[in-house]
């Protein structure tokens, strides 16, 4: 991808009220089923945002563990497959959901991740565990119809299932050249302590019993 794509960041009317999920707080860990956004993608591991995340739930009164399953260049559809041995294995307490990005990068259909995401949001229910769901934002070129038909997914999905949602993982980074590296997609190590900033608050609560 060129350097210097332009991102589009949300603004106004699509936040979603921060809501802790229903199900009772459970004693697994936090799993981040993610892509490259979140598997520190040309960073090192223990400068990424989930690796913060970590060390600030080691540190905290209740520590509490994270499993990092992101992929770089995972898909919905990717996520969905992985899902369930995910799951088994580890039991968490809370999944924190960021995909979407390589579906949107690749033009694919808004139909298609919304399902896989819908699905997703599904399957981590029927387990026990709460949900997160961290939304994304991409170029401009993409075009205005494609844009808000993203944005309105994340939207929709939290709204039908009453998820909590940061809206765009990226807010305050993306349109900082300082912030992002040379491929204008990915954040840098200097940007993951705005990442987390943006996705704790959520985050925090969804933790709450």
């Amino acid at each position: 991808m060129l350097r210097g794509f332009l991102w589009v960041m949300l603004l106004v009317g699509i936040g979603v009220p921060l809501s802790v999920p229903a199900a009772p707080l459970r004693t697994g860990p936090v799993l981040v089923l993610g892509d490259s956004l979140s598997a520190a993608y040309g960073i090192p591991i223990a400068a990424g945002w989930v690796s913060l995340l970590e060390r600030r739930l080691q540190a905290a009164p209740v520590p509490r563990a994270v499993v990092n399953a992101s992929i770089s260049g995972e898909t919905t559809a990717g996520g969905l497959a992985r899902l369930p041995k995910l799951l088994a294995e580890h039991e968490p307490a809370l999944v924190v959901v960021e995909l979407g990005a390589n579906d949107a990068l690749r033009g694919l259909p808004i139909a298609a991740p919304r399902e896989n995401l819908r699905l997703i949001v599904e399957r981590i229910r029927e387990s026990g565990a709460r949900v997160l769901l961290l939304g994304i934002e991409i170029p401009v070129n993409y075009g205005p119809q494609y844009r808000d038909s993203l944005r309105a997914m994340y939207r929709d999905l939290a709204a039908d299932f009453n998820l909590p949602l940061v809206p765009f993982l990226l807010d305050g980074v993306a349109l900082d050249p300082d912030l992002m590296q040379a491929d204008g997609l990915h954040p840098t190590a200097d940007a993951q302590p705005r990442l987390l900033d943006n996705v704790w608050p959520a985050l925090e609560k969804a933790l709450q019993p």
